[in-house]
């Protein structure tokens, strides 16, 4: 890109994209990240100030994920793509170190000797040159793609020294707080491990030094067991509101197999999961009158805990009814202690309702 950022296209059949020059004159990077360490929580926490000028839900011509068109260029030079992934012009993360000294590994509770050299990369991932589309209309073949995308992304970042964990999202609906409209996702190259992967991660390794048994493996079997929480499977995915959801409308999915990452799964498995991908998200926009806001967000194996992670997918909305939104007020923003509005068997209930 014509300030030194990667652009990647992926495309069903290959194209030599004559197009694909990016003429703009654009000013230098400015990515003034930093990362600090949170004593009393023993989290990392990543400052950001630049971000405040990014683009905010600008007018449809104007969007800077749509191809760009003759006298108006935009993130993406070529005049088409299927899928694409480019590095953030407003990063949350400063660029990846290739120094593996960057890496500090820290203990819970005590911060590395050096926490402003770690670094990340993070990248946006538009899955459509369609602007008026979604997610929940992309097709089987094209989710196909993204999930190849997203596999083939974090190969790549998870080979970078300075990487902990790679972690692929989506931000659906202007509640959610999206300031671009265009169909995309979004990865982060994490320079250390997030505070719900550590939590996660804790767990289950004192579980399985307890009970010499997998605790994503024995949860998961619960769950498929009694199928009062399950919302819809196929033979290699299962899609099931948590027992302890926090969000009015949380559904995971889990692959029947364990395996660590996205590209552990093989071409059956990835088919799959965009068949029963499309089907939750469908049940999520039809839920109420009006399509529900919410997060997709894939949860991979941390460096180090790939031998008993098992991936899953949570998928969850801030919408609690018609008209009302979720607000994490005193208890849940102030102590982290979530009050659920709905309970976990009538949601499961309610998203079975609805008509594929």
């Amino acid at each position: 890109m014509a300030d030194g950022r990667e652009i990647l296209y992926f495309d069903a059949v290959q194209h030599t994209r004559p197009d694909s020059i990016d003429v703009r004159q654009l000013p230098d990077r400015n990515v003034n990240s930093e990362i600090r360490f949170d004593r009393l929580l023993g989290e990392w926490v990543v400052i950001a100030a630049h971000r405040q000028t990014r683009t905010q839900l600008p007018d449809r011509t104007q969007c800077p994920l749509c191809p760009s068109r003759p006298g108006s260029p935009t993130e993406i030079p070529a005049s088409d793509y299927e899928v694409v992934v480019f590095e953030n012009r407003f990063a949350a993360l400063p660029g990846v170190s290739t120094d593996s000294s960057a890496l500090a590994d820290h203990v819970a509770g005590s911060a590395p000797t050096s926490p402003t050299e770690k670094s990340g990369r993070s990248e946006v991932v538009c899955f459509s040159s369609e602007h008026d589309t979604t997610s929940a209309q992309l097709g089987v073949e094209r989710t196909r793609m993204v999930i190849d995308v997203l596999a083939e992304r974090t190969t790549a970042l998870r080979a970078m020294p300075a990487i902990s964990q790679v972690f692929c999202f989506e931000n659906f609906g202007a509640e959610i707080g999206v300031t671009l409209s265009h169909p995309h996702g979004q990865i982060y190259a994490l320079p250390f491990t997030s505070p719900r992967a550590t939590k996660i991660e804790a767990n289950a390794r004192r579980y399985r030094d307890e009970h010499n048994r997998n605790l994503f493996g024995d949860m998961f079997a619960a769950e498929r067991d009694s199928g009062v929480r399950v919302v819809c499977a196929n033979d290699e995915w299962t899609a099931f509101v948590p027992t302890a959801a926090r969000w009015p409308y949380e559904v995971l999915l889990f692959p029947n197999r364990r395996v660590a990452d996205i590209p552990e799964l093989d071409d059956h498995a990835r088919t799959r999961f965009a068949e029963l991908y499309l089907d939750v998200l469908g049940r999520f926009e039809r839920r109420f009158d009006e399509p529900m806001p919410y997060i997709a967000a894939w949860n991979q194996a941390p460096k180090g805990a790939e031998d008993f992670w098992w991936l899953h997918l949570q998928i969850f909305s801030i919408r609690r009814a018609p008209g009302k939104l979720k607000y994490l007020a005193g208890a849940e923003s102030g102590m982290g202690v979530f009050i659920s509005d709905t309970t976990p068997e009538n949601v499961a209930a309610e998203l079975r309702a609805v008509t594929p």
